[in-house]
């Protein structure tokens, strides 16, 4: 995966929340991120597989449970990193012209 497609992969403003709740928390099931993100099954089953598919979390078996983690040390960082930066960043655009 190149630089671009990892960025498009993480992109989405969900699949980016998924992987902050995992870099915090370093491993959740589909309810808990249900729970702290407050939508839906559905849509969070959605973007774990996407994100799975990219190699970017990877899952185990824990009885009738998956448990997902980021894949690996490097991207966890990153997630870190991306969300520190935001934070210092100042606002040069709104929500609108963005993306």
């Amino acid at each position: 995966m190149n630089g671009v497609n990892l960025l498009k992969c993480i992109c989405d403003e969900t699949r980016f929340e998924i992987l902050d709740l995992l870099q915090r928390n370093k491993e959740l099931c589909v309810n808990d991120f249900v729970e702290k993100l407050k939508k839906g099954q559905p849509l969070v089953s959605h973007h774990l597989k996407t994100l799975k598919q990219c190699g970017i979390v990877k899952s185990r078996d824990e009885g009738k449970k998956a448990m997902y983690t980021i894949s690996n040390n490097q991207l966890s960082e990153l997630i870190s990193n991306i969300t520190k930066a935001s934070k210092k960043i100042p606002i040069l655009c709104s929500d609108d012209t963005c993306c």
